[in-house]
């Protein structure tokens, strides 16, 4: 394999082996620490603009499943392992690591010491970094590096057009997906509850959203500053008026806190993995969580009529939060776990519940 390199922002320069595609990258630099869903974390939306360290040493041993893929596209900008398996082993697998890097146009790099990698954005934080066949940049490509910035992250990766996805049994509610670069997995988990789910582009106004008649809103993960959105955080606000039952998950969560007159931050180097704890405020229990962010809402700058349901065990950041003036709560986490433990599936039945209520004081 031929020689590549990573360099960041501040100066350091990590050699490897390059394989995947043949061509250079530049993103931000973060890291991932689930043992499995390498494939899940190659196709998930919310990694737009990024390049991601897979902590755990070895990566593609079970090889390619597109069944596990979480969209229809490939996101991510570069791809950094310790080692890859050249001859993966699973009776669900359609090919190898290697191959399908090269045919989606992502760069790879492997046989680096990923730990100490991790160590420098665990101590640093977040950085810029580019994937090079040459160990130097020029002044140029020094100041390319360093003014690197996510832009259209959202408008990237939503829909392009509304589309209906349907139960394949009896049909229980209509659900709004209100797609902001959602994972597959969302929508699966509420067919399988017996929703028909219209899936919105993020740029859908209000009035649109309303027109649906829906029983429920679903908001969905996705990629960049959630700031950064304030267009969509306005149609939000008009939304949330009409107190129809929501459920916000990742970037959804912090864009439904935004409306409401909270504040988020970037966080240091993130939460990305599937073994996050995330401790539920009103009964003390920990929930190991899949997590993919690099933003938070701020605790004190929530409203009066919010209140937080979940914090992060390790930083006490904000995993969750409960609205008192509406029929709506939000989780910084994935629940839908693709891939990831299954410990908080049951909010998605919390979410039926509420619209079941809503329908049945609508009855009265």
């Amino acid at each position: 394999m031929p020689k590549a390199y990573l360099i960041l922002e501040n100066g350091t320069v990590f050699e490897g082996d390059a394989f995947g595609y043949e061509g250079e990258a530049m993103g931000e630099l973060v890291f991932s620490t689930g043992m499995t869903g390498y494939l899940e974390t190659l196709t998930d939306p919310s990694y737009y603009g990024q390049i991601v360290i897979q902590t755990f040493p070895l990566i593609g041993n079970y090889g390619v499943i597109p069944a596990d893929f979480e969209s229809g596209g490939f996101h991510i900008k570069g791809y950094i392992v310790r080692q890859w398996c050249q001859e993966p082993s699973n009776f669900r697998s359609e090919g190898n690591l290697d191959t399908f890097l090269r045919l989606h146009k992502i760069p790879g790099l492997c046989n680096i010491d990923t730990r100490a990698l991790t160590r420098i954005v665990r101590e640093r934080g977040v950085m810029n970094a580019v994937i090079s066949r040459k160990p130097a940049l020029t002044d140029a490509e020094w100041a390319a590096l360093k003014g690197y910035t996510i832009e259209g992250a959202v408008d990237n990766m939503t829909t392009k057009a509304r589309y209906e996805l349907r139960p394949e049994g009896q049909e229980r509610f209509h659900v709004a997906l209100w797609d902001f670069g959602a994972k597959q997995s969302i929508a699966r988990e509420l067919q399988e509850r017996g929703c028909r789910v219209t899936v919105l582009p993020a740029g859908t106004k209000a009035e649109e959203v309303l027109a649906l008649r829906p029983d429920g809103i679903m908001l969905s993960n996705g990629p960049g500053d959630p700031a950064k959105n304030m267009g969509v955080v306005e149609e939000l606000r008009k939304v949330c008026v009409h107190k129809i039952p929501t459920f916000g998950i990742c970037l959804g969560h912090q864009l439904l806190a935004l409306s409401q007159g909270a504040k988020t931050r970037k966080l240091h180097y993130g939460h990305r993995g599937a073994n996050q704890p995330a401790l539920e405020t009103a009964t003390g229990r920990v929930f190991i969580t899949s997590q993919n962010h690099g933003y938070a809402v701020i605790n004190e700058s929530l409203p009066e009529h919010a209140e937080v349901s979940f914090i992060n065990a390790n930083d006490h950041t904000c995993e969750g939060i409960d609205y008192k003036n509406m029929p709506a709560f939000s989780v910084q986490f994935h629940p839908e776990a693709c891939a990831g433990p299954l410990d908080t599936r049951w909010l998605f039945d919390r979410f039926i519940t509420l619209m079941e209520e809503a329908k049945a004081h609508a009855a009265q």
